[in-house]
């Protein structure tokens, strides 16, 4: 059924408080973004987070998380791999969230750009529901991979996305998905990996991976959509760029993440 439908009918949420969530706060399935018009299925985790709950994630000091750039209503973060943006079940206060909890004392976490778990890089956050408004949806990035085989030419990628039959999780390349396009450039190949800049020009849910996999170039230790590596112990993904409008200003602000060291290991012949 559509989200809200069951959040309305079946566990009582009141109106008011699909509101505040919908326009302030965050909807989440099962970690990530999800609208009241999507449709929900069983086994789904929904987290229905309210700009008052949200100001109450515990603060953790411990975490080191460089900041990239800080203004008045928007700050970037550069995100290490393994750390989740927001909390759920078994990551309560190791997330980014906790640690703009720590700087920022009761006020809401509103993440625009979500990465997973295990993709580093630039992430953006508002510090400010204007600025939240202003820049969501006119974000531009792109994305370091290190996919599997020798890749020569660049292309694009031009296939829709949807859900994995029987799956919550997992998304594949389906005539009936939500169309996805994906520009990819290699830069560099030693035989065994090729690093490639990644430019996702539309924004599906592990859409960078499954479009590398598609091809036949899957990310190196995505178990996912490839298979484990023992190079490296995450699906090897980097969000090294992102490009928006200063609220403030009105100035184009990029920010750019460099390569983290695990994915510079899968090359130690290159310089960086």
């Amino acid at each position: 059924m559509k989200l809200e439908t069951f959040l309305r009918r079946d566990m009582q949420v009141s109106r008011r408080l699909l509101a505040k969530c919908k326009y302030q706060g965050t909807i989440l399935r099962n970690g990530a973004d999800i609208r009241t018009v999507d449709t929900v299925y069983p086994e789904d985790e929904i987290v229905l987070i309210s700009p008052d709950t949200e100001g109450g994630i515990l603060p953790n000091n411990d975490l080191n998380v460089q900041v990239l750039y800080r203004g008045q209503h928007i700050i970037v973060y550069n995100k290490p791999p393994f750390m989740p943006c927001h909390q759920s079940h078994g990551h309560y206060t190791d997330t980014l969230a906790n640690a703009f909890a720590a700087e920022f004392t009761g006020l809401p976490f509103r993440c625009i750009t979500r990465l997973d778990r295990n993709t580093s890089g630039v992430c953006i956050a508002a510090l400010t529901a204007y600025g939240a408004g202003f820049i969501q949806g006119k974000i531009k990035k792109s994305y370091t991979a290190a996919v599997m085989g020798e890749l020569r030419e660049c292309g694009t990628i031009d296939a829709p996305i949807a859900r994995k039959e029987n799956s919550v999780m997992l998304r594949c390349v389906n005539s009936s998905g939500k169309s996805a396009f994906t520009r990819y450039i290699p830069i560099y190949s030693n035989g065994r990996y090729t690093l490639v800049k990644l430019i996702p020009e539309t924004g599906r849910t592990h859409q960078l991976r499954v479009h590398m996999a598609y091809i036949g170039y899957p990310l190196a230790g995505d178990e996912l959509y490839g298979e484990a590596s023992k190079d490296i112990s995450r699906h090897a993904l980097h969000c090294d760029m992102a490009e928006f409008t200063e609220p403030e200003s009105g100035k184009i602000i990029t920010v750019k993440a460099d390569l983290p060291q695990d994915m510079k290991a899968l090359f130690p012949e290159k310089t960086y």
